[in-house]
């Protein structure tokens, strides 16, 4: 068992439920074509109208299990089911979408090939605002490659003006400045 048998358990799960849902994260950044290591999965699910319980049931059902006590109150609480891939060991994360953005990259995602997995995943714009949003050592890499990459399919206009509205919501207006400096960095040439 490794992690390509936590993503096609997780993905079956989540075909299984009425509510859109995919691939964030390490994943997904792969799955655009940047190689990477990573060693856990990160899905996320339009959580309006859905019941954890039947979340967890589901999940249960793809030897998927929560890893945290009182799991479905903590995803009330924090948004994120924290989950194990039990064969594997493999730990996801599964965020419950509420946000405008979070709905319109829902109905963005695109199936991907990950393996011998087929998944819906973010788009790689997409990608750039939640990682711009998370905005860790790791994520700036990611920006970084996924631009250089998939210029030619980033609405930057887009991007800059969700980033804009995240670093407003988090206090951080030096977020989006970050963000221009990071996309001049991996874009020279459009300098």
């Amino acid at each position: 068992m490794d992690l390509s048998d936590a993503i096609a358990a997780l993905t079956e799960a989540l075909g299984e439920f009425g509510a859109p849902a995919m691939l964030i994260g390490g994943i997904a950044v792969i799955a655009r074509g940047i190689p990477r290591h990573t060693d856990d999965v990160d899905g996320t699910i339009a959580a309006e109208g859905v019941d954890l319980e039947e979340v967890v049931q589901v999940l249960a059902k793809h030897d998927i299990e929560p890893r945290v006590p009182d799991a479905i109150q903590f995803a009330q609480q924090h948004q994120v089911l924290l989950l194990v891939h039990t064969p594997s060991e493999t730990e996801i994360e599964l965020s419950l979408a509420w946000l405008p953005f979070e709905q319109e990259a829902l109905a963005r995602a695109e199936h991907l090939d990950i393996g011998p997995v087929r998944a819906p995943v973010a788009t790689a714009e997409d990608l750039v605002i939640y990682k711009a949003v998370a905005w860790r050592e790791r994520d700036k890499s990611d920006i970084e490659q996924l631009i250089q990459l998939h210029s030619d399919q980033i609405d930057f206009a887009r991007v800059e003006r969700i980033i804009g509205e995240f670093a407003a919501a988090l206090e951080e207006p030096e977020r989006l400045a970050e963000f221009i400096a990071l996309k001049r960095k991996a874009m020279p040439s459009a300098n």
